[in-house]
C-alpha cells in the first residue's frame, strides 16, 4: 500500500513499526496482521508504508502501519522521508501514530539503539520490541532486558519473528495497555520537526556517545563476531572467486530454467490439448467454438504454458534472498557498476526488476543521490522480466535445439543466459551514456550496505512467496491477457472475407489490415505481419505477445490442432533470423503501460516516461536491425 489517504476519520488507534533495515520489522508486521507482505534478508524490500489490522483479545482493532527501514530520522532517501513523514503526521491522510513500536535486532544493537534514542525526541510513546534474540544467544550473546528497558527509560519486550507465537509478548502488551492514556509513556517534546544538517549531526554525536554508554553498562560493548558468516564471506566476497561463484549461479539457474521444467510443461501441455479435443467433440464448428479454442485455450494456455519455467526461476531468487547472499552481489558488483557511474545500491532496485519493473522502479526510492535514482529508473527496464521469459522459452523451444554442451550445460539455457546477460551488459551501457550526459554532476559514491548474517531459507517462506508469484501470473492471465485474447480474437475474426477470398479469414478482418499496415515498418527487421499484430496488445503486458501470437496463427491455419501447436507453427513459417531479431527485440523492447505509468508516478511527470520510450524503442528496433540483417547475411533468413 503506498503513502496515501488511508481512514484519516477512523477512531481505531494508529500502532507505527519502526526499525533499521533488515531488523526482522516486516516479518513481524506480517505476525501481527496475518499478512504476506514480502520478506527479505536484504535492506530495500519494503520502500512504501504498508497497514494492516490486529484484533486485540479484548475485541480492540489497532492498525499496524509497517514503515520503510531507516537508520536515522533525517531522511536522506525517499523511502526514509515516507518513515519521517508519518511519524511527524506530515502524511496525507494520515494522523501521527499513537505508538511507535521500536524493533530492535538483537544482533546489532549498537546502531539500532540510535533510532530508539532519536525516535524518543519526537515526543510519541514509544515501546522497544528486541527481535532475534534466539540468534544472539545462541552466539553467546545475554541482554538483560529488564537493564536495558531502565537504560531507555522504556519498555522492552523480545520477539522471534520467524516463529509462529514469535509476537505473543507484543498481542499481550497491547492488550493491556491503557489507549486513553498514553501521554503518560511520553519522553520527548511533542514540537517534532524534521531536524536540519546542525542539529541532525550534533545528536548523532550525542547518541552515540550514549549507546556506546549503554553498551558498557550492560556489558555487551565488545562487538562478538559471527564466525560463520566471516568464513562463508572469506569465501563468496573474495576479490577473485566471488565473482567467479556469482557467474557460476547465474549459469546454473537458466540451466535449471529449462532441464526442470520439461515435464511440467509436457503436462500443461497434455492437460490443454486434451481440453481442446473435449471443446471440439463437444461443440460444432461455430464462433463460440472458435472463441473458445482459437482464443482462449490457444491464448492463455499459451502462456499458462511457461508457468513452471517462471516459479523455477523465482525459487532460486527467493533462496539467495532468504540466504542473505544477496547483499554481497551488490557488494560484487559495486566496483562494476562504479565504472558506469552507479553504486552497488542500485543492485537491489535492478534485480527486483527481473521479477517486474514496476517493484524495481519503486525500490529506486532506496538511493539517497537523485542522480543515480533516475538513472537506475531509466535502465530498470532494461533487465529482463518475468513477463519476457514466456516469450524467450517460445523462440528458444521453437529455433535453438535441445543439445548438450557439456555435462549439466544444453544450448537452450545457455543461450537464456546470454539474453539475461545483454539486458543487463545493455543497462550499464546506457547507464555510462547518461554518466557522460552528466559529467558534471558525477560523483562516486561510496557503497555503504548492511550484510546480514547468513540464514538458512525457510520452507515456509518460499513457499508462500512462490504462490504468490503464481496467483500474480494467473491474475494476469486471467485478467489483462483473456481480455486482450478476446479482443484481439474478435479483431481477428471479423469482419468475415469477402466471397471468393482465397486466403485466410484473419488476413481481411481488422487485425490481419492492421498487421499488413505495420508490417511496413517492421519489415526491415524482419517481422511478418502475425509479430506485428502480436507486439501491439504485447505493450498491455508483454506476456500477451505469446498469447496474441498462438490465437493469430490458430486462425490463420486450416489446422484443427493449430491452439496446440504454436511451436512447430512458427519453426516452420519463420527464418532462424526473424526469431533472432524478435529476441533482440525483446531484450530491449519498450514497456508495459503499468511500467510507464509507475515510471511517471515516481519521477511526476510525462518527460521522464516519454524519454524512457524513446530510446527503449530506438535501442529495440536497432538491435533487430542489426541482428537480421547480420544473420541474413550467413544465409540464415
Amino acid at each position: 500500500m503506498s503513502e496515501a489517504k488511508i481512514h484519516i476519520f477512523s477512531n481505531e488507534p494508529v500502532v507505527a513499526l519502526l526499525g533499521n533495515p533488515n531488523c526482522g520489522k516486516t516479518a513481524l508486521f506480517n505476525l501481527l496482521t496475518s499478512s504476506r507482505q514480502k520478506v527479505a534478508n536484504y535492506s530495500g524490500v519494503t520502500v512504501e508504508r504498508k497497514e494492516g489490522r490486529l484484533s486485540l483479545s479484548s475485541g480492540k482493532k489497532i492498525r499496524i502501519l509497517d514503515l520503510p527501514g531507516a537508520y536515522s530520522l533525517y531522511p536522506r532517501s525517499l523511502d526514509e522521508k515516507v518513515t519521517c513523514n508519518v511519524l511527524l503526521g506530515r502524511a496525507e491522510g494520515e494522523k501521527r501514530p499513537d505508538l511507535v513500536i521500536c524493533v530492535l535486532s538483537a544482533m546489532n544493537l549498537r546502531r539500532n539503539l540510535r533510532l530508539v534514542l532519536a525516535a524518543k525526541r519526537l515526543g510519541l510513546p514509544c515501546v522497544v520490541v528486541l527481535n532475534m534474540l534466539d540468534i544472539a544467544q545462541r552466539q553467546g550473546l545475554q541482554i538483560d532486558t529488564a537493564a536495558l528497558s531502565d537504560e531507555l527509560g522504556l519498555p522492552v519486550l523480545t520477539s522471534v519473528g520467524i516463529e509462529a507465537k514469535g509476537a505473543d509478548a507484543i498481542k499481550s502488551f497491547l492488550s493491556n495497555l491503557d489507549w486513553r492514556n498514553l501521554s503518560a509513556m511520553q519522553t520527548g517534546t511533542s514540537d517534532a520537526t524534521l531536524e536540519n544538517v546542525a542539529s541532525h549531526i550534533a545528536h548523532a554525536e550525542s547518541d552515540n556517545i550514549q549507546v556506546q554508554k549503554i553498551l558498557q553498562r550492560l556489558g555487551l560493548d565488545k562487538i562478538i563476531p559471527d564466525q560463520l558468516s566471516d568464513r562463508l564471506d572469506s569465501v563468496l566476497l573474495h576479490p577473485v572467486l566471488g565473482p567467479i561463484i556469482l557467474v557460476v549461479l547465474l549459469f546454473f539457474i537458466f540451466q535449471a530454467v529449462f532441464s526442470w521444467a520439461t515435464l511440467p510443461m509436457e503436462l500443461i501441455k497434455s492437460s490443454i490439448e486434451y481440453l481442446g479435443s473435449q471443446i471440439s467433440t463437444l461443440l460444432p464448428d461455430t464462433w463460440i467454438r472458435s472463441l473458445l479454442i482459437d482464443g482462449i485455450l490457444a491464448g492463455l494456455g499459451g502462456v499458462i504454458i511457461f508457468l513452471p519455467q517462471i516459479l523455477i526461476l523465482f525459487f532460486f531468487i527467493l533462496l539467495l534472498e532468504e540466504s542473505g547472499y544477496l547483499p554481497r552481489a551488490a557488494y560484487l558488483l559495486d566496483r562494476v557498476m562504479g565504472s558506469v557511474g552507479l553504486s552497488g545500491r542500485s543492485f537491489i532496485p535492478l534485480l527486483s526488476s527481473f521479477a517486474c519493473a514496476i517493484p524495481g522502479i519503486m525500490a529506486t526510492r532506496s538511493i539517497s543521490n537523485s542522480r543515480d535514482r533516475l538513472i537506475t529508473i531509466l535502465i530498470a527496464p532494461m533487465m529482463t522480466c518475468s513477463a519476457r521469459l514466456p516469450v524467450y522459452a517460445l523462440l528458444i523451444s521453437a529455433f535453438i535445439p535441445e543439445q548438450k554442451l557439456w555435462v549439466g550445460v544444453d544450448l537452450q539455457g545457455l543461450v537464456l543466459f546470454l539474453l539475461y546477460l545483454t539486458g543487463i551488459l545493455g543497462a550499464m551501457a546506457v547507464a555510462w551514456v547518461l554518466k557522460r550526459f552528466t559529467s558534471e554532476q558525477f560523483k562516486m559514491n561510496a557503497l555503504m550496505m548492511e550484510l546480514p548474517s547468513y540464514h538458512l531459507p525457510r520452507v515456509g517462506n518460499l513457499a508462500i512467496s512462490l504462490w504468490q508469484r503464481a496467483e500474480i501470473f494467473l491474475r494476469r492471465v486471467g485478467g489483462i491477457i483473456l481480455i486482450m485474447t478476446i479482443a484481439l480474437w474478435a479483431l481477428s475474426s471479423f469482419p468475415l472475407p469477402p466471397e471468393g477470398a482465397t486466403g485466410s479469414p484473419i488476413q481481411y478482418s481488422f487485425a490481419g489490415i492492421l498487421g499488413q499496415a505495420l508490417a511496413y515498418v517492421f519489415a526491415p527487421i524482419g517481422f511478418n505481419w502475425q509479430i506485428s499484430i502480436a507486439l501491439v496488445p504485447g505493450m498491455a503486458a508483454r506476456e500477451v505477445v505469446v498469447s496474441s501470437l498462438a490465437t493469430v496463427y490458430a486462425l490463420s491455419s486450416s489446422s484443427a490442432d493449430a491452439a496446440d501447436a504454436l511451436v512447430p507453427l512458427i519453426s516452420t513459417s519463420w527464418s532462424l533470423a526473424t526469431a533472432l531479431s524478435l529476441l533482440a527485440w525483446f531484450v530491449f523492447a519498450p514497456q508495459c503501460l503499468s511500467t510507464i505509468a509507475a515510471v511517471k508516478r515516481e519521477t511526476g511527470g510525462w518527460k521522464i516516461p516519454i524519454i524512457m520510450l524513446s530510446y527503449l524503442f530506438g535501442l529495440a528496433y536497432l538491435a533487430a536491425f542489426i541482428t537480421y540483417r547480420v544473420a541474413s547475411f550467413f544465409g540464415l533468413a
